[in-house]
């Protein structure tokens, strides 16, 4: 059977930010996790992609976004070309701008913590 996956958009090699315990969270919970972050090659011992548009074609579980609002609805419409069951908002990614071009998409969208989701803390991946 073929494992869920994940697109860990805002990914990070800095341990205290969420965008890395995102990674580890969904590495611990079986899934396959394509880490999105221009500014790295390897998160979490997994191969980053430098954007949303360097990912590999395929269907994807989820997008979990950990990159300020500002950022973030500014590749809703990439993420929208993907082929995704679940769009996560994670706190602090948020925002009235953000959620409205979400909807108008129609994107799936969830706001909350994705690391909760899967049955974790944030506080099992200390930095």
């Amino acid at each position: 059977m073929k494992s869920p996956t994940a697109v860990i958009l805002g990914a990070s090699n800095d341990r205290g930010k969420f965008g890395n315990k995102a990674v580890r969270a969904h590495l611990q919970a079986g899934y396959d996790v394509f880490p999105v972050n221009p500014k790295s090659a390897e998160i979490a011992g997994q191969k980053a992609y430098a954007s949303l548009a360097a990912l590999p074609e395929q269907p994807f579980g989820r997008v979990s976004v950990y990159v300020p609002p500002s950022v973030g609805v500014k590749l809703l419409d990439e993420i929208a070309a993907l082929d995704v069951r679940e769009v996560w908002i994670n706190p602090g990614s948020e925002s009235p701008e953000l959620l409205a071009r979400a909807e108008a998409l129609g994107l799936p969208v969830v706001q909350g913590c994705s690391i909760v989701s899967l049955g974790l803390s944030p506080s099992q991946f200390p930095g």
